[in-house]
């Protein structure tokens, strides 16, 4: 491993990320699961980014947020899996300093969009059912775009200012990180400098970045509940619910498994829970988001069989 020399002492170039290798003898299965995982969750929101673009019913504000919602899960299963299959394959858990911050930067960037993002999805929806007189003239092609596009820069924001501050950090030793991708506590414990500034800029972005977004989706959703619970009829109650439940669904699971994860003592005996939690929200709710909203909805569905049978159409042979 290559090292330079930083004051006395000699500075790291190179992180190891240590992943699952306390199951060695599963490390084949796991790639092959991984392997699965990934081609199903590019495969499941490049489907849904396709028919949101191709299917003229579904240009509406709520399947605009949804294929937000899949280009940005795209990315975020990329920035991890990649590295992990690779590692599972190979055998090499190497990755350098700089492209060990590259790839937290870019894995904290699509998680905190994805928070602003299931927020936005909330407000729709309350809108939606809690202001439907209104609903077209407040969500407007304009405001939608707004909305979508202050997410990603939100997101954006929020983590270039810790990765600048990460990017000042001097590394010496120890170097081997006990998770299967670069995460921010991880990387800060190895810092061998003070790292009081970083600690609290991080806990200040979070609570501004994080707690916003949380608190509307749940107003939201109380509200929403509120609104469906005055409606009389059995069937109309069902009816509304359905139109926000797959949301609902998308974002338990998110916000159920990262608060697990940051919210679990940072014990030796946790540890490897912790990266259960950590497999749920970077890797598993990717890929079940496309099903949620596939299944459970009869327009996504209604567009993927149109888009089939153009396709079987196009592809048969004439007579």
């Amino acid at each position: 491993m290559a090292n330079r020399e930083w004051g006395n002492e000699t500075a790291v170039t190179q992180f190891i990320l240590l992943g699952f290798r306390n199951i060695p003898q599963l490390q084949i299965l796991v790639f092959l699961l991984f392997l699965m995982i990934y081609i199903v969750t590019m495969a499941g929101n490049i489907l849904i980014i396709v028919l949101v673009v191709a299917d003229q019913h579904l240009h509406t504000p709520m399947y605009f947020f949804l294929g937000n919602l899949s280009c940005l899960e795209t990315c975020y299963t990329s920035t991890i899996l990649p590295k992990v299959l690779a590692s599972l394959l190979t055998g090499d858990r190497t990755i350098s300093v700089s492209g060990c911050i590259v790839q937290f930067y870019f894995a904290s960037f699509f998680a905190a969009t994805e928070c602003y993002l299931l927020a936005v999805m909330s407000y729709d929806r309350y809108l939606a059912i809690c202001k439907p007189l209104h609903y077209a003239t407040l969500m407007n092609g304009r405001f939608c775009r707004q909305l979508a596009a202050g997410s990603w820069i939100n997101g954006c924001l929020a983590i270039a200012i810790i990765t600048c501050l990460m990017l000042q950090l001097n590394f010496c030793g120890p170097n081997e990180i006990d998770h299967f991708f670069c995460e921010s506590t991880q990387i800060i414990n190895l810092c061998c400098t003070d790292t009081y500034l970083i600690d609290l800029v991080i806990t200040i972005l979070v609570g501004l970045f994080t707690l916003p977004p949380f608190a509307l989706t749940v107003v939201s959703y109380v509200c929403i509940i509120s609104t469906i619970l005055t409606i009389p009829s059995t069937t109309g109650r069902q009816k509304t619910f359905s139109t926000c439940s797959s949301h609902l669904i998308v974002v338990t699971m998110f916000y159920g498994t990262l608060m697990i994860v940051y919210l679990l003592p940072k014990t030796n005996t946790l540890r490897d829970l912790n990266k259960v939690f950590s497999v749920f929200y970077t890797i598993l709710t990717p890929m079940t988001n496309p099903f949620i909203y596939s299944l459970r909805n009869k327009k996504v569905k209604e567009a993927l069989r149109k888009i089939v049978c153009k396709c079987a159409d196009f592809t048969r042979i004439p007579n």
